[in-house]
């Protein structure tokens, strides 16, 4: 029997099919070229990546700000920040970036930090052809998502190297043990690369130790890595935890130095207090640097806020002024156009220069940092530079 036999009503069938396919690959963003220009930003507000999250926000702001008091871009437009909680959750960041497109009608947005919920959003923006810029996802799988796909911090391979070779070079390290966090992409990706370039500059690494976000307790894990006599520990995951392996690893009588990547900045960190004597950590930048672009920036972010920028927050401000940078450059908010522009990116930024490479990375230098507790707070000190070359 056929379903549709009149031809008219199988007209409308055929018609409302064409509607709705055209409607799955919509671009819902389009920009009238005049009022705001709308960029979103996805955060993790709430939940256990809000330190990361809050200092996101509060690099946008700033330059947001900036902008908006020197004039605003593409003839005299204001940039108008939207912004969504992600609550820490990979999902909800996914749910986020949807709300901001197809509701919120934003034409880039920035977001987020960690590489897990960067993974789950990216799609959203790609499908829809919405330029996308992270800050601070160092997982290399994050711009293979698709060519709106962006970032403007170094990625894990980078930052595993960076650790490895101070670790060996440095610390004179030959024996390593590493602890990851096996729920999260970026803990795993970081873990994999130091494993690799240690063992490589001829250092020895036992099996990765696996633990989940929110363990509470690593006296037994660490009392097994204790037995293995290791020159240095990796704890490749986030602050939350890394301040609670440091302190435990102390309780143990364990003083050998315990490095980490640029997951542990952030508020929480400051649990592990005077356990953090001989730990250090990779970063995307340094407030110690004189050049007068951090210095401004750092003066500038303490008058706005009340205290000092950390990595995440000048990764932020960065990643708006290379989207600017760009609307600038395509003389559009158009999602292809920008997309372009920032395919051939070199600003001169807080993290560095940030020159865009064939794969929609940045490729520029990395700082090690020794994490002091002094007069009550968590500082970080830095170390040495370390070039991509």
């Amino acid at each position: 029997m056929k379903l549709f036999p009149h031809p008219v009503l199988r007209l409308l069938v055929l018609l409302g099919v064409v509607v709705t396919a055209a409607a799955g690959c919509e671009n819902r963003t389009v920009d009238d070229g005049t009022g705001d220009i709308r960029v979103g930003l996805y955060a993790s507000l709430t939940g256990d990546g809000a330190s990361f999250g809050q200092s996101s926000l509060e690099g946008a702001q700033l330059a947001v700000e900036e902008i908006n008091n020197a004039g605003g871009v593409l003839g005299g437009r204001s940039i108008q920040l939207l912004v969504e909680d992600n609550q820490s959750r990979p999902e909800e960041a996914s749910n986020a970036v949807t709300k901001l497109i197809t509701q919120d009608r934003v034409v880039a947005l920035i977001g987020e930090v960690a590489s897990r919920r960067t993974l789950a959003a990216a799609p959203v923006a790609q499908r829809y052809q919405v330029p996308m810029i992270t800050p601070a996802s160092t997982n290399e799988r994050v711009t293979e998502l698709g060519d709106y796909i962006f970032r403007i911090c170094f990625i894990d391979p980078f930052q595993g190297e960076v650790l490895a070779k101070f670790a060996y070079n440095d610390l004179g390290a030959r024996r390593a043990a590493v602890l990851r966090d096996i729920q999260q992409d970026y803990s795993v990706g970081l873990t994999e690369s130091i494993v690799r370039n240690f063992t490589a500059l001829g250092g020895q690494v036992s099996d990765p130790i696996s633990y989940s976000s929110g363990d509470p307790d690593f006296r037994a894990v660490l009392t097994q890595i204790r037995a293995q006599n290791p020159d240095v520990i990796f704890a490749t995951g986030y602050y939350t935890e890394a301040a609670v392996i440091v302190r435990q690893a102390r309780e143990l009588g364990m003083e050998m130095p315990i490095l980490g990547g640029d997951g542990w900045v952030g508020d929480a960190l400051a649990n592990g207090r005077e356990a953090l004597r001989n730990t250090f950590i990779s970063n995307h930048y340094s407030g110690d640097n004189p050049d007068p672009v951090v210095q401004n920036f750092v003066a500038s972010y303490r008058q706005r806020f009340g205290r000092e920028p950390d990595s995440i927050a000048a990764l932020s401000y960065d990643a708006v002024k290379v989207l600017v940078d760009a609307f600038e450059r395509a003389g559009s908010t158009n999602g292809p156009a920008v997309r372009d522009a920032l395919a051939t990116s070199s600003v001169a930024g807080v993290t560095g220069q940030l020159t865009m490479d064939a794969n929609r990375n940045v490729s520029k230098p990395a700082v090690i940092q020794e994490v002091t507790w002094e007069n009550g707070a968590v500082r970080f000190v830095y170390r040495t530079t370390i070039d991509p070359d």
